[in-house]
């Protein structure tokens, strides 16, 4: 088997789509029998075939579940990886050469982000932020950067009670962030992925591969950002939000809207306090279970609106827009299509929107 690089402290190498860990040790297949004199190349008998075959089948690649599947439709998915090992096995096994399953690719640095191959990061630390939302930090090793461009996203794999389950998550660290990268994640009540991240403690590792995403931000490329979030939706906006403020050069105007359920369920309140200082962001609420705004602090009354966002409220944001608009959209599959829905009838093109 090929000897695998040096590893770096804090990251460990496993490879996706397996059945949630490494497989079997691949060995080379034994050198050709010596010939005797006289005599032709040795054979095998009947139970030696049969060993044979039995020990190609345990080689063989095992076919991701359902649940192994995040559902985001990123590129390689598991099942892209299963068919390639597949192949490989497959002709492998024809040319009766062990060794063709050996070539697994390598990295020059076991650190870099892979979209087929999960690394594992250590947990530095985990931030109750609202009764089912969490902001978990993992640390990098040395000062060095995760590597996603704004917006990017990446996958987590996890196994509760015996059976692999994989999600996408958005990272809201800054891109430039060293040393570290935190995730935003909301747990449910009944969800699998959700029992494993609530059992987190810092110290612990959890595995991820990436980037994936098809949405890539260039300064000053749109007149404004029309950001429309819902929930934990919010995550690939922040990254973005902040690239532009980070930079003096990016005059991009941005209206973000973030849609959430309660006042006190709204994520990243300091942060997006801080943001809305900068002269070319405004950012707006829509609370869905709130109704007076006596109950609200004063900074937030003239920006928050109640019920949900719908098509009235839709036009009257990119109508308020101070240039043409591009809108980015993130939140719950049915969010997600209703809002499309709302932005083609207030006047915008397929073309001047982005589904995360």
């Amino acid at each position: 088997m090929k000897s695998r690089e040096k590893e770096q402290p804090g990251v460990l190498r496993d490879q996706a789509g397996k059945g949630g860990g490494p497989g079997p040790a691949l060995g080379r297949a034994p050198s050709c029998p010596h010939l005797l004199p006289d005599q032709g190349p040795l054979t095998m008998d009947k139970g030696e075939e049969d060993d044979d075959e039995e020990a190609w089948l345990q080689l063989r690649p095992v076919e991701p579940l359902p649940s192994q599947c995040c559902g985001s439709g990123c590129s390689p998915c598991v099942f892209d990886l299963y068919q390639r090992d597949l192949a490989s096995w497959e002709a492998a096994r024809a040319s009766k050469d062990r060794s063709l399953l050996s070539g697994e690719e390598t990295q020059s640095c076991p650190s870099k982000l892979s979209p087929e191959t999960f690394l594992a990061f250590c947990i530095s630390a985990t931030d109750r932020l609202t009764k089912d939302t969490y902001l978990v930090r993992f640390a990098l090793p040395g000062n060095s950067r995760l590597g996603l461009r704004p917006g990017q996203h990446l996958i987590l794999r996890g196994i509760v009670d015996g059976l692999e389950i994989q999600r996408a998550y958005t990272p809201i660290s800054p891109a430039n962030a060293k040393g570290y990268f935190e995730v935003l994640i909301k747990c449910y009540q009944t969800g699998l992925m959700s029992q494993y991240v609530e059992s987190w403690k810092a110290g612990d590792t959890a595995f991820w591969r990436g980037p994936f995403g098809g949405f890539f931000y260039k300064p000053n490329q749109y007149g404004e950002l029309l950001m429309l979030a819902a929930g934990t939706g919010l995550a690939p906006m922040v990254p973005i939000l902040q690239s532009i403020t980070d930079n003096a050069e990016d005059e991009t105007f941005i209206t973000l809207v973030g849609c959430f359920k309660t006042f006190e369920g709204i994520y990243l309140k300091t942060f997006l306090r801080e943001q809305a200082r900068f002269w070319n962001v405004r950012t707006f609420f829509v609370l869905s279970q709130e109704n007076s705004l006596e109950q609200l602090p004063w900074s937030y009354r003239d920006k928050t609106h109640f019920g949900r966002l719908g098509q009235d409220l839709i036009e009257e944001l990119v109508g308020s827009c101070r240039r043409k608009p591009f809108a980015l959209v993130c939140g719950s599959a049915e969010f997600t299509k209703d809002v499309a829905g709302y932005l083609l009838s207030a006047g915008l093109a397929e073309d001047s929107y982005f589904l995360f």
